[in-house]
C-alpha cells in the first residue's frame, strides 16, 4: 500500500504512536483497581480499556463490577500517572524525524485528558511540533471508536476527511479512522503491542501496519519533503 498524494494532514494519535505509554498507563491502573477491589489482567485491560477515553473505561467498571470511578479516584490515578511519566516516558524511536520531515499539516487527536496530553508531549520532547493542534476527547460528544474526534480534527484543520491520514495503534483508533471515512497505518511499534502484528494484520487485512517509523515515508513517500 502506498498512501496517495491527496493526504493534506496528518493525524497522529498520542498513547501508544507518538510516546511509548500504553504500558504505563496500563500498570498505573492496574495497581489502582486493585486498590479498590477491581482486578483486571494486563491483557483483558489491552483488549478492552487501549485507546478508550476515560469516561468509557469509568462506564466498564461501573457496568461490570458495579463500582463508580469518582473524582477522586480519577484524580490520584492521573496524579501518580504523570509522576510515573516524569521517569518512564519517552517519544516513540524515529518519530521527531518523521514530523520534521513532512511536508504537510499534522495534528493529535487524542482520548487523553488535556493536561495529561500536554505534559505528556512536553516530556517527550513533541509539544513545540503542534502546539495549539492538539484535540481530545473532551472536545466532542463520543469518544473512539466514533469517528467524532477525527473528523473535529479535520475540521479545526481545513481540511475535508478524505483528504487525512490518521496514524493509530489501537483498535477502537482504527475503527474511528474508517468511520470517519479517512485513511488509517496502523502503528505497531509500542512496547504494547510487541508480538501482536501478525494477529492485527489477520484481523485487520485491509488495514496497513508498520512498526517502524522509519519506515513510515516508504509508505507514504508524497508526504516527505
Amino acid at each position: 500500500m502506498t498512501i496517495q498524494n491527496t493526504i493534506k494532514c496528518v493525524i497522529f494519535d498520542c498513547d501508544g504512536v507518538l510516546i511509548d505509554s500504553e504500558l504505563i498507563s496500563a500498570r498505573i491502573l492496574i495497581e489502582e483497581l486493585a486498590n479498590i477491589g477491581v482486578h483486571y489482567s494486563n491483557e483483558y485491560v489491552h483488549r478492552n480499556f487501549l485507546g478508550r477515553s476515560w469516561v468509557k473505561v469509568a462506564a466498564e467498571v461501573r457496568y461490570a463490577h458495579q463500582i463508580d470511578l469518582d473524582d477522586a479516584f480519577e484524580s490520584n490515578y492521573r496524579i501518580k500517572l504523570l509522576k510515573a511519566f516524569e521517569t518512564e516516558l519517552s517519544a516513540m524511536h524515529g518519530v521527531k524525524s518523521v514530523i520534521e520531515d513532512l511536508k504537510i499539516s499534522c495534528c493529535v487527536a487524542t482520548s487523553s485528558s488535556p493536561r495529561r496530553a500536554a505534559r505528556s508531549l512536553t516530556i517527550a520532547g513533541l509539544q513545540a511540533y503542534f502546539g495549539d493542534k492538539v484535540f481530545t476527547a473532551s472536545e466532542v460528544a463520543n469518544g473512539k471508536p466514533a469517528p467524532d474526534l477525527f473528523q473535529h480534527a479535520a475540521a479545526k484543520m481545513g481540511v475535508k476527511p478524505e483528504n487525512c491520514l490518521v496514524i493509530e495503534d489501537s483498535l477502537p483508533g482504527v475503527q474511528a479512522a474508517l468511520a470517519a471515512e479517512m485513511t488509517v497505518l496502523r502503528f505497531m511499534g509500542g512496547s504494547h503491542l510487541l508480538g501482536r502484528m501478525q494477529e492485527s494484520k489477520t484481523e485487520w487485512p485491509d488495514v496497513e501496519h508498520f512498526d517502524k517509523w522509519e519506515n513510515f515515508f516508504s509508505i507514504a513517500p508524497d508526504l516527505k519533503k
